[in-house]
This record gives C-alpha cells, sequence and structure tokens, in this order.
C-alpha cells in the first residue's frame, strides 16, 4: 500500500518529458530503492531450460518471482513517465532493457539537448498564474539542468535571465 502511495505522491510531480532526466533519474533511483526493486535495473535473469527435477521447481519459481518483481520495476518506470513517451518504452523486455534505453535517450548531453535546455532558459517568461516562488523554483530547476549538462553560468548571468524572465508591468 506504500508503494502505491509513493508511486502516487511522485506522480502529481513532474513525469518523466525528456528534458527532465536527470532530477527523474535520481528521484526513480531513490524510490526504485525504498521499494527494494533497484536491482532489477541491473540484472537479468533468463528462464530455467525445461525440466521435472527439484532444481528445475526451484529454478522456475525464483525466476517466477524476479519476473514478478521485474514487472513491478517496469511499472513503476512507465507509470512515472510522460504519456507519449510511455509508447516508445513499453515494448522493452525487462526493467533493465527500460531503463538503459532511457538514459540511452535522455541521459547524454547531445548537442541537440544542450541547445534546448539553453533555449528553454533564454526564452522562458514567468507565466503570470505561478506565483515568484514558482517562478524562481523553475528558474532553479532549469539553472541546474544547464549545470549538470555542464554549461556554468555566472551569478551575473542567473540574475540577468531571472530580471528578463519577468514579465514588463
Amino acid at each position: 500500500m506504500a508503494t502505491k502511495k509513493i508511486i502516487a505522491d511522485l506522480n502529481k510531480g513532474e513525469k518523466l518529458t525528456g528534458t527532465n532526466y536527470d532530477i527523474w533519474h535520481k528521484k526513480m533511483t531513490f524510490l526504485l530503492n525504498e521499494q527494494e526493486l533497484y536491482e532489477y535495473l541491473t540484472t537479468i535473469t533468463t528462464r530455467p531450460p525445461e525440466g521435472n527435477t527439484a532444481q528445475y521447481r526451484r529454478d522456475i519459481e525464483a525466476f517466477n518471482t524476479w519476473s514478478k518483481k521485474d514487472r513491478c520495476a517496469r511499472f513503476t518506470l512507465l507509470s512515472c513517465m510522460h504519456d507519449d513517451l510511455i509508447g516508445t518504452h513499453e515494448h522493452c523486455a525487462t526493467a533493465k532493457d527500460m531503463w538503459d534505453q532511457i538514459g540511452f535517450d535522455f541521459g547524454g548531453t547531445s548537442v541537440t539537448r544542450l541547445r534546448s535546455l539553453v533555449l528553454k532558459f533564454e526564452m522562458y517568461k514567468k507565466d503570470p498564474k505561478n506565483s515568484m516562488t514558482e517562478h524562481l523554483r523553475i528558474m532553479s530547476a532549469m539553472i541546474r539542468d544547464l549545470k549538470n549538462a555542464e554549461v556554468a553560468l555566472s551569478n551575473q548571468q542567473q540574475v540577468q535571465a531571472g530580471i528578463r524572465s519577468l514579465p514588463d508591468s
């Protein structure tokens, strides 16, 4: 029951969109560790060859247990990503395959991703619906994403961007 509440709470925040991979990755690592599912992101178990021995029955029981936990890890990953990304990743056979594919798709700092982060930061304007606290949280997250992509902004650049993002009125 606690697991479902944790996932529900996580889903209230940002899901994986592709541009927020770094923070999403950290959250998922914490969540899957808490659920004792993190090992399913790093290991794969294969189905034992058919047989009718006592060892086969133990092996198939262990495999079935592993498969069930792996499905839980896959479901958790899928439920914590934006709807348009689910179709791209639901085909992965294991949680490890999915984790690796997501990391490949969004983890590296490609030139395209870097441009996207810089453009988003430079073009960002405060939404009138957002409080100043929310606005500064969004700006801080963009600065953190740029820092994670190894784009260092001086304090002066950060302040100038903050001022530029405010409405004219």
